[in-house]
């Protein structure tokens, strides 16, 4: 009997700006900045197009700016996260029988045993796809 753990670590990176591409299509492919415009402000997320321009959270929002003039700047939303975050957790709950929530985009995955049955590397790889239906 093989006694090894099998954990997946699910990260929905760009969470914040997944959220509202979701909730706003026209967004998608464009560089999104989720934070605060003030001086005083920080990246809370962005996209990957904004990533090209070397924007990465906690980066000071002024910096930012800087590298993208022209990018999308979103205040966000926590309430609108935070629901999000639940919806992942539920339909996770509903196909494994072990998670443990990390933080509001990460879970971790308890698959011991499901290389018996459906094979662990299958079970994520359709999990992944439910959390981005």
């Amino acid at each position: 009997m093989n006694t090894n753990r099998q954990i997946i670590h699910m990260d929905q990176d760009a969470f914040f700006v997944s959220v509202e591409v979701r909730k706003n299509p026209s967004l998608t492919g464009k560089p999104v900045i989720i934070g605060s415009l003030s001086d005083r402000g920080v990246v809370a997320s962005c996209s990957y197009e904004a990533r090209k321009f070397g924007i990465h959270s906690a980066m000071p929002a002024r910096m930012a700016r800087m590298l993208c003039p022209h990018g999308i700047w979103i205040r966000g939303n926590m309430d609108e996260y935070t629901t999000a975050s639940h919806e992942i957790t539920e339909i996770l709950k509903q196909e494994v029988p072990l998670i443990e929530k990390a933080s509001i985009d990460e879970h971790y995955i308890d698959m011991t045993g499901m290389d018996k049955h459906y094979g662990t590397l299958k079970c994520a790889k359709e999990l992944r796809l439910k959390v981005i239906k």
